[in-house]
């Protein structure tokens, strides 16, 4: 190779480089915790979710966030899930890309959805932000899942349960893709699909789960992104 072009073609590659990094990293993360009072004790659960504005060139693309449902193991076969999901009029998957942002606002920090990833300090979620509750009667069956209201998690858990909190908390955002842990910034949390034992049954058992909801789904919609995004 004629070492004149070595420059410019390492500068080339750090070029696109950064430009891949510029367009994937993302906005901002954000981790969602969900607390339950329980006969036994407060049991919990929390979840890294990643926040990605559409910055491709085409334009045609939308916000959309990363991660998977909360999944609160309450014991004693009870289970309490924070579906990636909200309830506006219909079934409403994108009101998870801006829970974080309309948290700290209801919370009194002002902030815009560029300044989110400078954030510090978690907020309560509460009211129509608090994504949609559902619970498993039998873990193994998808057609078993019921909706569990925030202020009345006894009609469905039984007694002694309650929500005590949800809240939201700000987190590194690290350098795209080397978002590992630690000074590199949080990961997305994964594994809620180990923790649905129907999970990767042939029958569609997403969609009979959430049809055994009966919540208003509205326009087709792909079942699976209520508990897991890619």
């Amino acid at each position: 190779m004629n070492l004149k072009w070595v420059g410019p073609l390492a500068l080339l590659a750090v070029l696109v480089i950064g430009d891949q990094i510029r367009i994937n990293r993302p906005g901002h993360k954000y981790r969602l915790t969900v607390e339950v009072e329980t006969p036994e004790g407060i049991k919990s659960a929390s979840g890294v979710m990643a926040v990605h504005p559409d910055r491709g060139y085409s334009r045609g693309g939308h916000t959309r966030t990363k991660g998977d449902a909360v999944f609160v193991d309450l014991g004693g076969g009870k289970n309490l899930v924070a579906l990636l999901a909200h309830i506006d009029n219909s079934v409403d998957l994108d009101g998870m890309n801006y829970l974080a942002l309309r948290a700290y606002k209801a919370a009194g920090r002002n902030v815009s959805f560029n300044e989110m990833s400078r954030l510090t300090g978690a907020v309560p979620v509460k009211g129509a932000l608090i994504p949609v509750l559902v619970t498993f009667g039998k873990p193994d069956d998808p057609g078993s899942a019921r909706t569990a209201l925030p202020d009345d998690l006894e009609a469905s858990l039984g007694k002694g349960f309650h929500l005590r909190d949800v809240s939201v908390e700000a987190v590194p955002n690290g350098v795209w893709p080397l978002d590992f842990g630690g000074s590199l910034g949080e990961p997305v949390t994964r594994g809620i699909e180990a923790k649905l034992p129907w999970w990767n049954g042939t029958d569609k058992p997403a969609a009979i789960a959430l049809k055994a909801t009966g919540l208003p789904i509205g326009e087709a919609i792909d079942a699976r992104e209520v508990f897991t995004r890619k």
